[in-house]
């Protein structure tokens, strides 16, 4: 995209974006299917969209207060958090119940869990005087191991039909979406947003660094416990309704800021938003036509994003 300024970019990004909804709910659309397939497809391209804009704006603004570029929210364990809270329940009542909990009960447990962490986390972070960012990602590492760890233990003693069922639930799927939970999840992000969005101006500064933001004025301590606190809201939200997509994160960001050539945010969410839905939808339609439903949309994105995340990991230790 190289001779575009970072408005059409976006601006193309959008129509790309736009297309593939298209595609993705007309494709093999007749007049005898369409009151069956169409609603199914619509509540997947919603789920989709929601999860973009979740992991798009999380992923950008926690590069942003980490000033790393290889670093997403899933570093701080949110993942492992979750497929620990899903291995407990089954490991100590049965699969049976985690079927039960399907719904509206999980949902809201599996945020207050993550969340509980993240504030724990958080709090590790602001109270006391000389620790930083830094601190949080490695508090955030260590205790994302561990409880990845206590979930594989446990995991390994399940028996194998309840451990089938447990499995389910460490990939992320848009076939099973509970609309129910969409509808209060499109809610939670529509208040995020509009706590969130006045702050785009105070991250482009804070992308200059630490000591520029505090110079010019700016409450540093305020707006990173802030962001993070609303990057943990978005990150749980998605990770609960559709389960963990892990290098979706590193994909969006750094693909954004490689062809979005501007430092203000509000663009460059956008464009890891719509990258991340773009990429999503023709991920969602390779399950579907090209491997049948053999596969799950996180396998195919982490395999991706794991190469990329490489590619970087290699890219920076050039510098």
């Amino acid at each position: 995209m190289k001779g575009l300024t970072y408005k059409k970019t976006v601006i193309l990004l959008a129509v790309l974006t736009v297309i593939s909804v298209l595609l993705f709910l007309s494709f093999g659309l007749t007049a005898k299917n369409m009151d069956f397939f169409l609603p199914r497809r619509m509540k997947k391209i919603g789920a989709i969209l929601l999860t973009a804009y979740c992991i798009g704006y999380s992923s950008v603004t926690f590069q942003t207060i980490t000033q790393n570029k290889i670093l997403t929210p899933s570093v701080m364990g949110m993942d492992s958090m979750y497929q620990f809270v899903q291995t407990v329940i089954v490991f100590f009542f049965g699969s049976h119940q985690l079927a039960m909990m399907t719904g509206v009960s999980n949902f809201f447990l599996s945020i207050g869990v993550m969340l509980l962490f993240s504030c724990l986390l958080f709090m590790l972070l602001f109270w006391g005087e000389g620790k930083n960012v830094y601190f949080l990602v490695l508090a955030g590492m260590i205790i994302g191991g561990l409880f990845n760890g206590l979930a594989t233990f446990m995991q390994v003693l399940l028996d194998p039909n309840e451990f089938l069922v447990l499995q389910g639930k460490m990939f992320a799927s848009f076939d099973k979406v509970n609309e129910g939970l969409l509808g209060v999840s499109v809610i939670i992000l529509i208040v995020v947003f509009i706590i969130s969005y006045g702050d785009y101006a105070y991250l482009d500064v804070l992308s200059l660094g630490v000591d520029h933001t505090i110079n010019l004025g700016i409450p540093y301590r305020r707006l990173v416990f802030k962001n993070l606190l609303c990057t943990a809201v978005l990150i749980s939200v998605s990770t609960a309704l559709t389960g963990p997509i892990t290098f979706l994160g590193i994909l969006v960001a750094s693909i954004s800021r490689e062809i979005i050539k501007t430092y203000r945010h509000s663009w460059r969410v956008a464009g890891a938003v719509l990258l991340g839905a773009f990429a999503l939808i023709f991920g969602q339609m390779a399950v579907e036509r090209i491997f049948e439903f053999s596969t799950t949309i996180s396998v195919i994105v982490n395999f991706i994003g794991g190469i990329y995340f490489i590619y970087l990991m290699i890219k920076e230790a050039k510098r």
